[in-house]
């Protein structure tokens, strides 16, 4: 399997690599599913709850881009998902860059506009956009209302370029309606900046590819990141926070690309190795010491440095080892469930295993039986292969009845979320929660070493999520938070 680059969109989740929004069942199950007829049997819902949307995933990947504008297309109510977030603008200011050519601006599309079009007032935006704001590259973001009507987005952008001039103007399909998986958003994006920005390679740097979410907000993390490929004499470039259109114009010339988040990278990475023979390290992900290791060796076997990285990695074990091993001893025996994507959730599982902690629930916003490259997850198969107990697996898509459900019925010692809206509701029923929303938290064995510091005290100091939970009244009855996890799921 490869992705073909030029094509005018991607496709869902669902429909290019098989994914899933909905399952019930344990780590081996799925396992064996995965072993056995390549795909686990999707459940459907009988009843759901509001859940994320890929076009708010794909148009805040494309906002963190430091100069280029987004045009929506669409009504005025759905540029409420815009994700402009103020760390950009810190992180652009603390690396020295100007992040005043940014804009996110909307076409506020009418009820008229859904029976007559609106590619004249679109084109009139995209002019205005530009002329107001000069950036580097405009993004045009499809909305439900424009995909059901069908407006041809390339068409006005073919017009609008001999106003503009020369600078890529990519459109972003990513109507909501396509697709359940959020997910799904971030591969419309990454198609546009392969299909529309980068450009063929004209030689070959010594820039790594680093694709994240967050690309390291503190300052720190990012130190020690270019600590770790400095041991190899390649230099980062940290996608797509704060990133800049030059810096995207030559992704295909890197040496190589790695990732924090094989869920949210995946198409990327594989799209720039199939198109341009970018190597994609297909490791597990840098949390943890397992995770770290496995990633700078792979890292390290591209460039034929492998002896230099074992030296490196032997010192910092030296250093690290001994204090995680401390932290170890309090946290041996703990119970945890977790709740995030497939990628990232996996791996921070493994990072919890490792300091000894027992896995009671792993909960995923949505399951990949398969990358673009017929790969299987490689997080995941750890679990799978190394987890020293089997537990439950779910497969939620962020509903928030059912995980409040498990959690009832576990009362795990510590609940482990990505998104700050579930982690609360965990705190409301009295159990320690913590959102792991900088992924770079967990990074190589500092991050590791910070983050078992962290469950030490949340886990140790349990007084505020109980007292909170003595004055919160919970919308949920006794009667759903004795029900099985799965009395909404039925066969697909």
């Amino acid at each position: 399997m490869s992705i073909d680059v030029k094509s005018k969109l991607c496709g869902s989740r669902e429909t290019r690599i098989g994914s899933i929004t909905g399952y019930s069942g344990t780590l081996h199950d799925i396992g064996q599913q995965l072993s056995c007829s390549g795909c686990p049997e999707e459940k459907k819902r009988c009843f759901s709850q509001a859940a994320g949307c890929a076009s708010g995933c794909a148009l805040a990947q494309a906002a963190e881009i430091n100069d280029v504008a987004i045009v929506h297309h669409g009504p005025a109510g759905c540029a409420a998902i815009a994700q402009v977030k103020p760390a950009f603008d810190l992180l652009a200011n603390a690396i020295g860059r100007d992040r005043n050519n940014f804009a996110y601006t909307c076409t506020d599309m009418t009820e008229a506009d859904t029976v007559f079009g609106a590619v004249d007032g679109l084109a009139d935006v995209i002019v205005e956009t530009y002329n107001r704001y000069h950036p580097k590259a405009i993004f045009i973001g499809a909305s439900c209302v424009s995909g059901v009507i069908g407006e041809d987005l390339e068409g006005v952008i073919d017009n609008v370029k001999e106003v503009i001039g020369d600078i890529p103007i990519a459109p972003i399909h990513c109507e909501g309606f396509k697709s359940q998986i959020w997910a799904s958003g971030f591969d419309a994006t990454y198609h546009a900046v392969l299909k529309y920005i980068v450009k063929p390679p004209q030689k070959k740097t010594n820039k790594v590819n680093i694709i994240g979410f967050t690309a390291g907000m503190a300052w720190n993390t990012r130190a020690d990141v270019i600590r770790l490929l400095g041991v190899l004499g390649l230099e980062p470039t940290f996608l797509l926070a704060a990133s800049t259109v030059e810096e995207l114009e030559h992704l295909s010339e890197a040496t190589a690309s790695i990732t924090t988040c094989s869920t949210l990278s995946s198409y990327l990475g594989v799209g720039l190795e199939t198109a341009y023979g970018v190597p994609f390290i297909r490791s597990l992900q840098p949390h943890g010491v397992t995770g770290y290791e496995d990633l700078a060796r792979g890292l390290a076997k591209v460039v034929g440095k492998e002896a230099e990285m074992e030296a490196f990695l032997q010192e910092e074990r030296n250093i690290y080892l001994p204090k995680i091993e401390q932290i170890k001893k309090s946290l041996e025996g703990k119970r945890a469930m977790v709740a995030m994507g497939p990628n990232l959730g996996a791996n921070i599982a493994r990072v919890l295993q490792e300091f000894g902690m027992k896995m009671e629930h792993l909960t995923a916003w949505h399951f990949d039986k398969q990358y673009d490259d017929g790969t299987r997850p490689q997080a995941l198969q750890y679990l799978i292969d190394n987890s020293p107990n089997d537990f439950t697996y779910s497969v939620n898509h962020l509903q928030n009845f059912e995980y409040m459900n498990i959690l009832n019925t576990l009362k795990p010692d510590i609940f482990i979320s990505r998104h700050p809206d579930s982690a609360i509701w965990a705190m409301k029923i009295g159990i320690p929660s913590y959102c792991v929303y900088d992924e770079y938290n967990v990074f190589g064995y500092k991050g590791t070493l910070r983050f078992g510091k962290t469950l030490q005290d949340l886990i140790h100091n349990r007084s505020f999520a109980e007292n909170l939970s003595k004055h919160v009244r919970l919308p949920y009855t006794d009667w759903w938070m004795n029900q099985k996890a799965d009395a909404f799921l039925v066969n697909g």
